[in-house]
């Protein structure tokens, strides 16, 4: 009984040793450092800055105030002759709706193209079909409530282009300016879409592609 538990204390004692090896116990002062770390990596899964300092970049928000100049406002005014990256300059035809002469285009002067058409299609009906209605013949809900000055019918005679688009970039009597609202080459795109309307209400069976011809027919009773 007694070498049982020599040999079992024995064995436990080298027990305890191999542990000890393996996992020291860790000074008082080197637990702290590693509590402290955790709290750092921890603060910083959330504040990136603290091992980047490059993503803090202090700046005024839109709207903010700054003191710094008289007005007190952050946002400042572009210099004089500022343009947009994206502004077409020295095509006036584009821009104004007349050639350098000024005299109003007679034609569009982009590219007249299915993907062209189908923009037109979706601003026409955005922002102006709620007065001139779907089929640009001026039959809306809104333009039943205009007595005074009901929107025209856009397809009653042909425009020329370019007067179309002053009137969509300009305005004209109710109706306001939509150059804030689209771009050039948007109200070029409302111009075509606007002729195709036109041509479509009148169209003959003749005029249309072969295809097109071949599907009205069968579709005709």
């Amino acid at each position: 009984m007694k070498v049982y538990f020599f040999k079992h204390t024995a064995e436990a004692r080298r027990a305890r040793r191999i542990a000890f090896t393996k996992n020291p116990p860790r000074p008082p002062r080197l637990r702290g450092a590693l509590v402290a770390l955790t709290i750092v990596l921890n603060a910083a899964c959330g504040d990136t800055t603290l091992l980047d300092p490059m993503e803090r970049q202090p700046k005024f928000k839109a709207f903010a105030a700054n003191s710094q100049y008289e007005d007190g406002r952050a946002m400042r005014q572009p210099p004089p002759g500022t343009v947009p990256r994206e502004t077409i300059t020295m095509r006036p035809e584009i821009t104004l709706g007349t050639d350098r002469k000024g005299a109003l285009v007679s034609a569009i002067p982009i590219p007249v193209t299915r993907a062209l058409i189908d923009t037109g299609r979706a601003r026409f009906e955005i922002f102006c079909a709620p007065c001139h209605g779907l089929v640009g013949d001026g039959v809306s809900p809104v333009a039943t409530q205009m007595s005074l000055r009901p929107p025209p019918n856009l397809n009653k005679q042909p425009r020329v282009p370019g007067n179309v688009f002053q009137v969509i970039s300009l305005g004209y009597g109710l109706m306001p300016s939509y150059a804030p609202q689209l771009t050039a080459e948007e109200r070029w795109a409302v111009v075509a879409y606007v002729e195709a309307l036109r041509r479509s209400q009148t169209a003959t069976l003749a005029e249309a592609p072969p295809d097109i011809q071949k599907k009205l027919r069968e579709e005709t009773p």
